[in-house]
C-alpha cells in the first residue's frame, strides 16, 4: 500500500482517455459522480507510442493543439454542456515510456504540472486511473488514495509495447490501495500478483439506446450508397477483429453490406478490401443509436486472443439495449448474456446466424432475457466504484 486508507473523499483526480474523444466506461462512471465530487480529469498521451503512420500524425497534431492552448497547463475551459465540477487538463508529456529515463521524465513533468492543481482541490483527494502508464506517479502526487480501475490487459493489445506495459501494469497493481476490475479474467490476473480486486462490469444507458422506429432515408446517418440489409459493428477497428468471420460473412451475403464504425488502429487490410465492407470511421456517440436502428443485425466478431479473453466489451450491452439481433464470437465476457444474443466460435456458423437474424429479427426469448439490462445502469455501477474510495456514502446511496 502506498497511502493510508480514507473513509471519504471530496475530490477525484482521474487519469484516462481524453474526455469526450470517445465514449468509455470511465467517462460514464465519472459523469454519474460529478454532482458529488470535484473532478480533475487528466487527458494523457495514451498507451500507444508514436509510429510513422497517419494515425500517429493526426494524434500528434491533436495533442499539440491541446498543449498549445493557453489553458492547457492549468485546465481547459469547459464546453457549455460540461459539468461545473469537472476540470479537464492536458498536461504536457513525453510521448515515450519504454526506457527508464522516459518514465522518469514523464513522472517529473506530470508531477510538476499536477501538484498545484491537486492541492487546490477540496481535500482529501482520491486518484483513479484506467491506465498503467502513470504507475510512476503513485507516491509522488498529493493524494490520499489510489484506485486502479483495471479495464483491459493492455500488454496484450496489438501494436503496443507489451513488455513495458506489463511491467507498469504490475507496478500499478502493487502500488494501488484499491483495485477494481471489469472482468473475471482480469481479476485472476490480479490475484496471481497477490492482490484482491472487486468486479465491476460495464453498465449501459438504456434511455440513450432505447429502440425507436426506423426513420426515413433522409435521417440516415450512414453514407449514401450503403444499401441494406446491414450488419453493423462499432468500436476500434484493429487486429482483434476475426478476419475469417468477416470474410466468411462477406462471401455468403448475396446482398447488403457490412459496416464498420470506429477509428482504425492498424487493422487487417484483408478485411477493409472486402467488396461489401464499408469502414466509415468514428461517428458521434449521439449518432450510434440511429445507426443501430438502420442496422438489421449488430455484430461483434472478435478473434479468440489473450487480449479479447480479458476484455469486457462496452458495446455488448449497448448492442442489446437497441433491441436489435446481436451475433458475437464466443468470449468469456459474453457467457453471462448468452441467452440474450447468438454466440459462436465458428466463422461459418457466425455468417449463417447473421444472415438468419437479418431476415427473421430478434427471437422473443432473447428479447425477454434482455430484461436483465434494467439492473445494469451506470448509476448503479458508479455506486459500486464509489465503494472503493467512499464506502460510507456509497452504502447510504445503495440503501435509498
Amino acid at each position: 500500500m502506498i497511502a493510508k486508507r480514507i473513509e471519504s473523499a471530496a475530490s477525484l483526480v482521474v487519469f484516462s482517455d481524453d474526455w469526450g474523444r470517445h465514449s468509455s466506461s470511465c467517462q460514464h462512471l465519472v459523469s454519474q459522480l460529478l454532482p458529488h465530487y470535484k473532478v480533475l480529469w487528466v487527458n494523457t498521451i495514451g498507451t500507444r507510442a508514436p509510429r510513422l503512420d497517419m494515425a500517429t500524425v493526426k494524434r500528434v497534431a491533436e495533442k499539440v493543439r491541446q498543449w498549445s492552448s493557453k489553458t492547457a497547463a492549468i485546465g481547459d475551459a469547459p464546453p457549455p454542456e460540461q459539468h461545473k465540477n469537472l476540470t479537464v487538463v492536458n498536461p504536457r508529456m513525453w510521448p515515450w515510456f519504454s526506457r527508464p529515463h522516459d518514465r522518469r521524465l514523464n513522472a517529473w513533468l506530470l508531477s510538476q504540472q499536477l501538484k498545484p492543481l491537486i492541492k487546490a482541490l477540496p481535500q482529501p483527494v482520491c486518484a483513479v486511473t484506467t491506465l498503467p502508464i502513470i504507475a510512476d506517479l503513485a507516491g509522488r502526487l498529493p493524494v490520499e488514495k489510489w484506485v486502479y480501475y483495471c479495464v483491459d490487459d493492455f500488454a496484450e493489445w496489438p501494436g503496443l509495447d507489451g513488455d513495458t506495459l506489463r511491467q507498469m501494469d504490475h507496478q500499478m497493481i502493487q502500488r494501488s490501495d484499491e483495485i477494481v476490475a471489469v472482468s473475471s479474467h482480469l481479476q485472476t490476473m490480479i490475484a496471481l500478483q497477490g492482490r484482491k480486486s472487486e468486479l465491476l462490469t460495464h453498465g449501459v444507458d438504456l434511455n440513450h439506446w432505447k429502440p425507436c422506429p426506423k426513420r426515413d432515408a433522409i435521417d440516415n446517418p450512414l453514407p449514401i450508397g450503403i444499401q441494406g440489409p446491414l450488419a453493423v459493428f462499432w468500436g476500434v477497428v484493429d487486429r482483434r477483429l476475426d478476419t475469417k468471420m468477416l470474410t466468411t460473412l462477406s462471401r455468403k451475403m448475396k446482398s447488403g453490406n457490412i459496416v464498420l464504425v470506429g477509428p482504425h488502429q492498424n487493422p487487417d487490410e484483408n478485411i477493409l478490401n472486402l467488396p461489401n465492407v464499408h469502414s466509415i470511421g468514428p461517428q458521434p456517440f449521439s449518432s450510434l443509436p440511429l445507426i443501430a436502428q438502420h442496422a438489421d443485425a449488430l455484430i461483434m466478431p472478435y478473434a479468440d486472443l489473450p487480449v479479447t479473453r480479458a476484455m469486457q466489451p462496452l458495446k455488448m450491452k449497448e448492442y442489446m439495449a437497441t433491441g436489435k439481433p446481436v451475433i458475437v464470437s464466443s468470449l468469456p465476457a459474453v457467457s453471462e448474456w448468452s441467452d440474450c444474443l447468438d454466440v459462436t466460435s465458428s466463422p461459418m456458423e457466425f455468417a449463417d446466424l447473421v444472415l438468419l437474424r437479418m431476415e427473421d429479427d430478434l427471437p422473443e426469448d432473447q428479447r425477454i432475457a434482455r430484461g436483465r439490462l434494467e439492473g445494469e445502469g451506470w448509476r448503479a455501477k458508479a455506486i459500486q466504484l464509489e465503494h472503493s474510495f467512499v464506502p460510507n456514502r456509497a452504502k447510504a446511496a445503495e440503501e435509498k
